[in-house]
């Protein structure tokens, strides 16, 4: 069976969540047997699909596609699908939508936050400019809604159109912020507010598109959109905790990107909170102060906030695992589970 390199390396992933030599290798041979094929197919496709349009958009996709990923939207997909029986053509298709719709976000997001990597590799907005990027996320979201409307139900489409709003109403927000530093009572409100639009929205439309294109009953389509947005949360927890205490070289990208960036994640307002005065090395972080910078990520690792919020991704993974509890058991729903704890425990 012939699985693309970035799929194996997402299999072998998944298959060590549980850190359990002999169960590992086991979960391994389920996920080739169920998916090995499917992902090949969709890694194909997707490949095939960013190189459809005029240069240069084209050649900024491909840039950022070979970068590598976990891929982990289309394999919510087809794992959906596959608690119900054989993988649907439709649910393959409605994967590369998934994995297309993310790259886009990504393009677009390296725009509005000046990134200069992505992936360990150079962003493609340094390369063939900001325009270019802007454009060919805008090409690969064409093409993710076509093949939406090609291959599904109007209900799927429908709900796709929504995930876009949020996934902008969530950079929107998350912008806004920027403009100034203002920490107070609400922050945590608005901070899980973005995550759930920029991030949890798109999981909860992989997990309900897999579960709808397989014809589930309508309490597990519901089950697994509940499982996509506690799995997207948990997801974007851990990421903001990696910004503070993760290892570039296994992640791709350097330590407090978020941080200069200006984005206010958990483990920075939960930090702020306790310790007010941090806020002016926060501004000056902003402003590109290296050093101020450095201090601000000692005096978060020193707050405990990164272990407590950890804390909270676990407790994230919890409800996503009895979300699934909803789904007929299989070894579908057990890779669901395997993909939850792995993304809530990655140290990297």
């Amino acid at each position: 069976m012939n699985v693309p390199a970035a799929s194996v390396a997402l299999l072998g992933e998944v298959a060590t969540a549980e850190r359990a030599g002999p169960r590992a290798a086991e979960r391994l041979a389920q996920v080739h047997a169920l998916l090995g094929d499917d992902m090949a197919a969709v890694d194909r496709e997707l490949a095939r699909v960013v190189r459809d349009g005029p240069s240069p958009a084209t050649e900024s996709a491909t840039h950022l596609l070979e970068a590598g990923g976990k891929r982990v939207r289309p394999l919510t997909v087809l794992l959906a699908a596959a608690c119900f029986g054989a993988v649907p053509a439709s649910a393959r298709d409605l994967a590369v939508v998934a994995e297309l719709v993310h790259l886009a976000t990504l393009l677009h997001d390296d725009v509005i936050d000046d990134g200069q990597e992505r992936r360990g590799r150079v962003a493609p907005r340094r390369i063939w400019g900001n325009a270019v990027s802007v454009l060919a996320g805008d090409l690969l979201l064409t093409h993710a809604l076509e093949r939406t409307a090609a291959c599904a139900s109007h209900e799927v489409l429908g709900d796709l159109f929504a995930t876009l709003r949020r996934l902008v109403e969530g950079e929107v927000i998350q912008l806004r912020g920027r403009a100034r530093l203002d920490v107070n009572d609400g922050s945590e409100d608005l901070y899980f507010r973005v995550v759930h639009d920029k991030t949890a929205s798109l999981f909860v439309w992989a997990a309900r598109a897999g579960a709808q294109v397989a014809r589930a009953p309508r309490q597990a389509i519901d089950a697994l959109g509940d499982f996509g947005a506690h799995v997207g949360v948990a997801f974007q927890l851990v990421d903001d905790v990696l910004d503070y205490d993760g290892d570039p070289r296994a992640t791709g990208k350097a330590l407090l990107v978020d941080l200069v960036e200006g984005k206010l994640t958990l483990p920075l307002i939960r930090a702020l909170s306790g310790r007010p005065a941090l806020a002016g090395d926060v501004q000056a972080a902003r402003e590109g102060d290296r050093h101020a910078a450095v201090r601000v990520a000692e005096a978060v690792r020193e707050s405990g906030a990164c272990v407590g919020v950890r804390a909270l991704a676990r407790e994230e993974t919890t409800r996503a695992l009895a979300a699934l509890d909803r789904v007929p058991p299989g070894a579908a729903r057990e890779l669901l589970a395997g993909i939850a704890r792995e993304l809530a425990s990655r140290a990297a």
